[in-house]
C-alpha cells in the first residue's frame, strides 16, 4: 500500500474533489485586478492539495460530502495557501513548486497584503455559512501555528532545541493544521463526538509523522522540486529531530563543533559535514522510526471506525506520508 499513488489513494474522492476545485478557484476571485490575477496565479501553483483531500475523506468515511464539508476544505486551503505566501516572504523564498514565488514577482508587500487577503477570505467564508465551529476550530489553529513558528526562532536563534521542545514546536505549527482537517471533516456529517475524536487522533498521528518525514528529507532526499533542496533546514539552523537525537548522542566536543558547523550553515562544507555526522549517528535511521510508529498509531486509530472506501484511503494516505520521496 505505501507506493500506491496519491491519485490511486484519492480515488473515493475524485468527483468531489473536482468540485471543491471549483469551489475554490470562485472563492478567491476579487473585482480588484490585481488581487483576481495574483490569486489566479496560486491556483495555477496547486500542490497535492492534502488537507482539502483530508477534510473530504473524513468527512465521506462518516457520511456523505456536503455544502458544509466543501466549506471546510476551502477554509483549510485558504489558511494553508495563506500561510504558505506569508512564509515566503519571512524566508525570502525565489520559489514555490517550481515557480517564481509571489514575493519574487510582485515584492514583499503585495506577498504580506495577499496572504491577509485569503485569511480574511476564509473568515469571511466561515461566517457567511454560520459555520462558527469551524471558525474556532480554525481561529485556534491559527494561534498554535503562529506560537509554533515563533517558538522555533526563538530556539533556533540558542541552538537548543531539545526533543521534548522539538515535539512542541511541529505538533502546533504542523499536526494542529492536519488535525483540524479531520476534525472539520467530521463534524460536517456528524456530531458524534467519539467519532470526530477518532479523526482527530489520525490527523494528528498523521501531522507529527508528515513533519518527520520532511524534515528527514532535508538531509537523504533528492534535490527536490519546488525549491527546496537539501540541507536547508541547517543552513537556517533549526534543529529538526534526526538532527537531536545525533546530538544527544555523542559527547561534549564533538557536539560542540557541530553546533559550531552549523552556525556557519551557509558554507557547503560544513552542510556537509553536519548531513554526514547525522547519518553516521544514526539520526534519520531514529526519526524514520519515530515516524514510522506514529503512521502505525494513526492507521490503528481508524479501526475504530466502519472499514470501508474512504477510511481505506485514510490508511493509505498515512502509508503515503511516510513513503513520500518529495
Amino acid at each position: 500500500m505505501a507506493d500506491k499513488k496519491l491519485s490511486e489513494i484519492i480515488k473515493p474522492i475524485e468527483n468531489e474533489l473536482k468540485t471543491f476545485h471549483s469551489k475554490f478557484s470562485l472563492t478567491v476571485q476579487s473585482d480588484v485586478k490585481i488581487v483576481d490575477y495574483v490569486t489566479k496565479y496560486i491556483i495555477r501553483q496547486k500542490g497535492k492539495r492534502i488537507r482539502p483531500i483530508l477534510v473530504l475523506l473524513s468527512a465521506k468515511v462518516l457520511g456523505e460530502v456536503n455544502d458544509k464539508s466543501y466549506v471546510g476544505a476551502t477554509l483549510v486551503e485558504l489558511l494553508h495557501t495563506a500561510t504558505l505566501v506569508h512564509d515566503d516572504v519571512v524566508d525570502e523564498a525565489s520559489k514555490r513548486r517550481g515557480l517564481p514565488s509571489i514575493n519574487n514577482i510582485w515584492k514583499n508587500k503585495v506577498g504580506v497584503l495577499i496572504g491577509d487577503y485569503l485569511l480574511a477570505r476564509g473568515l469571511t467564508i466561515a461566517v457567511e455559512n454560520e459555520t462558527f465551529d469551524f471558525l474556532r476550530q480554525i481561529t485556534n489553529t491559527v494561534k498554535r501555528m503562529s506560537e509554533g513558528e515563533l517558538l522555533q526562532i526563538s530556539k533556533t536563534k540558542r541552538l537548543n532545541i531539545d526533543e521534548k521542545t522539538y515535539f512542541r514546536i511541529i505538533e502546533d505549527k504542523t499536526a494542529s493544521l492536519l488535525e483540524t482537517c479531520t476534525i472539520i471533516g467530521a463534524r460536517s456529517v456528524t456530531s458524534d463526538k467519539e467519532k470526530i475524536s477518532v479523526l482527530h487522533e489520525y490527523g494528528k498521528n498523521l501531522g507529527i509523522a508528515f513533519q518527520i518525514k520532511d524534515d528527514i528529507l532535508d538531509f537523504v532526499g533528492k534535490s527536490k522540486l519546488f525549491g527546496k533542496t537539501i540541507g536547508g533546514d541547517i543552513k537556517e539552523k533549526k534543529l529538526t529531530l534526526p538532527l537531536i537525537y545525533a546530538l544527544e548522542n555523542v559527547g561534549k566536543n564533538e557536539k560542540k563543533e557541530i553546533l559550531s558547523a552549523i552556525r556557519k550553515g551557509k558554507d557547503p562544507d560544513m552542510i556537509r559535514k553536519v548531513v554526514s555526522f547525522v547519518e553516521e549517528k544514526g539520526g534519520i535511521s531514529y526519526a524514520q522510526k519515530t515516524a514510522d510508529k506514529y503512521v502505525d498509531e494513526a492507521v490503528a486509530a481508524l479501526k475504530k471506525l466502519p472499514e470501508n472506501e474512504s477510511s481505506i484511503a485514510l490508511a493509505e494516505l498515512a502509508l503515503y506520508v511516510s513513503g513520500r520521496e518529495k
